[in-house]
């Protein structure tokens, strides 16, 4: 087992385990001498700014989150997904709960990523502030990050197909190639991105991320199912969340074909 302490969307449970990590257990905690910061660049400009924490010379900051305890399995998924060795560092720390203090590992932002001035997006503050109020986080640590700033993000026009021949890709053989991706019906190709998005390519090549980013939003229960997603059963600001990330797809990747869905509904 490891300890984690999750400050930004990790502290929300929901979040964590659409990452595919479940914890053994949670708890509220403190970290002593650090301060909570947006600054860290998304592989997306649409996301806006990624939580960070930065070390204080004030003794009295202190960035609340929750320590959760986790499989050893589940660590890799974590580094993979927190960008490990290119966006974030691991580093350990120790942090206060009710029971006494306890080390964890804890990512920080690396400085090829950090750009002041960054605002997270609404989406991504309201996760936090979920993960906020479940944990029964000081009432003056959750006022400040409702009043905290954010992004703004435009509404997008629908993503259409341009015209000419996709070809179609069944869901079931997508596996079949690593280096592509779907998202709602349409596969991109990871093949000659931004190196950046070389840490993704393990994890999103191969599959279908439409339930993935679904889960991913502030209004999702984590209990969504692709069905439901397809068929529109979500909540308005997701199908926009969706789409807005069909356009970001569409601009970094190459649009290849077209994706039929198993399910005859769809």
């Amino acid at each position: 087992m490891f300890n984690y302490f999750g400050y930004g969307s990790n502290l929300n449970l929901t979040s964590l385990k659409a990452k595919g990590v479940i914890p053994i257990k949670s708890e509220k905690a403190i970290l002593k001498g650090w301060k909570l910061d947006f600054n860290v660049k998304h592989w997306f400009d649409h996301e806006g700014g990624m939580g960070n924490i930065i070390e204080s010379s004030n003794s009295r900051d202190c960035v609340e989150g929750v320590l959760h305890t986790c499989p050893d399995e589940h660590l890799h998924s974590l580094d993979l997904l927190e960008a490990y060795g290119i966006g974030y560092d691991r580093i350990v720390v120790e942090v206060t709960t009710q029971s006494g203090s306890e080390k964890a590992w804890v990512y920080t932002g690396l400085p090829p990523y950090l750009k002041n001035g960054l605002l997270p997006t609404r989406r991504y503050l309201n996760i936090i502030l979920k993960g906020a109020m479940a944990a029964s986080l000081s009432d003056p640590y959750i006022e400040k990050l409702k009043n905290h700033p954010v992004l703004e993000i435009p509404t997008l026009p629908k993503f259409e197909f341009p015209e000419g021949y996709f070809p179609v890709f069944k869901e079931e053989d997508l596996k079949n190639f690593p280096k592509f991706t779907s998202l709602c019906g349409a596969v991109f190709s990871l093949e000659n991105s931004r190196i950046e998005f070389e840490p993704i390519i393990p994890i999103f090549g191969g599959k279908d991320l439409t339930l993935f980013h679904a889960k991913r939003h502030d209004s999702s229960t984590g209990e969504e199912t692709l069905e439901e997603v397809l068929n529109g059963k979500i909540s308005s600001s997701a199908k926009n969340y969706l789409n807005t990330y069909l356009h970001a797809y569409d601009k970094e990747f190459k649009l290849v074909g077209k994706l039929i869905y198993s399910n005859e509904k769809t």
